[in-house]
């Protein structure tokens, strides 16, 4: 259990730092967005939560935005820090006042995983990769789908706020 305990504060330290570096690496670009997540996914079946940052723009309309996931569920805890961009698709026409707006995600991904099964007890740290889409609303709401490999879960869909 104490070894758990050890390798989740290693996780979360390591993105901390990571974190902390890819924000001043982005140009210094101010935090313009902190958000929450929950959802489920699939690869394994979980339930997550977790909380969001976006930083940007970086360039016209791509922003950094790194997040922290906890996936709890078929006898696995996982914890993934993902570094992700988001590439938010401008409407034109007709479209470009709708409240709703799409965008594209992908990042890499650092992934610590716990199992435990009656008498067995094991964990790993490993990378992964995301790719998705989502449809983010002028007030904050969100909602998208990522599909990972590697060690990020195979299947997400999830609905979040923007705090502004």
């Amino acid at each position: 259990m104490t070894t758990t305990i050890a390798r989740i504060r290693t996780v979360v330290l390591l993105a901390c730092l990571l974190v902390g570096l890819s924000a001043s690496s982005a140009g210094a670009q101010s935090l313009s967005d902190l958000g929450g997540r929950l959802g489920v996914s699939g690869g394994p079946s979980q339930f997550y939560i977790g909380g969001h940052g976006a930083f940007g723009p970086l360039v016209d309309q791509l922003w950094f935005r790194p997040n922290l996931e906890a996936g709890f569920g078929d006898n696995v805890t996982v914890l993934a820090f993902n570094i992700e961009f988001q590439y938010r698709i401008k409407l034109t026409g007709s479209l470009s006042n709708a409240p709703w707006s799409p965008y594209i995600i992908a990042g890499p991904a650092l992934v610590y995983a716990h199992t435990s099964v009656g008498n067995f007890s094991g964990s790993s740290t490993g990378g992964g990769f995301n790719i998705g889409f989502g449809l983010q609303h002028s007030r904050g709401l969100f909602t998208e789908i990522k599909f990972g490999v590697a060690d990020s879960p195979d299947f997400k869909f999830g609905v979040g706020y923007n705090f502004r």
